[in-house]
C-alpha cells in the first residue's frame, strides 16, 4: 500500500511559476517510478512528466522547457516545477507511483488554475 499526499496547488497568473509536491509512503521509495498527470474539465487524463528510479525524466510536448519533474528519495517526495504556466496548464494535477511489480497508486488531484 502506498499512500500519497499532494500540495503546492493553487491560482497562478499566467507566467507565473508554481511546484507541486507530492509525499509517498513506502520504505522503498527509491525504487519507485514516479510521474504526474492532469485532467482539465471534459478531458481525459494526461501524462505530464515521469522520472523512474535512476532519475530518467520524460515530458510531454505541451511542457518541454517549462516543466521540470525531480525527486528527493530522502524524503520520499516526488516535485513538479512549472514555470511560465499558461491558461491551457489549467486542471487537476494528479501524482502517481508505481513501484517493481505492483499496481499504480494516486494522490488525490491538486488544483492548479492560471488566471489573471
Amino acid at each position: 500500500q502506498v499512500q500519497l499526499v499532494e500540495s503546492g496547488g493553487g491560482l497562478v497568473q499566467p507566467g507565473g511559476s508554481l511546484r507541486l509536491s507530492c509525499v509517498a509512503s513506502g520504505s522503498i521509495f527509491r525504487t519507485y517510478t514516479m510521474a504526474w498527470y492532469r485532467q482539465a474539465p471534459g478531458k481525459q487524463r494526461e501524462l505530464v512528466a515521469i522520472i523512474n528510479s535512476s532519475g530518467s525524466t520524460n515530458y510531454a510536448d505541451s511542457v518541454k522547457g517549462r516543466g521540470t519533474i525531480s525527486r528527493d528519495n530522502a524524503k520520499n517526495t516526488v516535485y513538479l516545477q512549472m514555470n511560465s504556466l499558461k491558461p491551457e496548464d489549467t486542471a487537476v494535477y494528479y501524482c502517481n507511483a508505481r513501484p517493481i511489480g505492483s499496481i499504480t497508486y494516486w494522490g488525490q488531484g491538486t488544483q492548479v488554475t492560471v488566471s489573471s
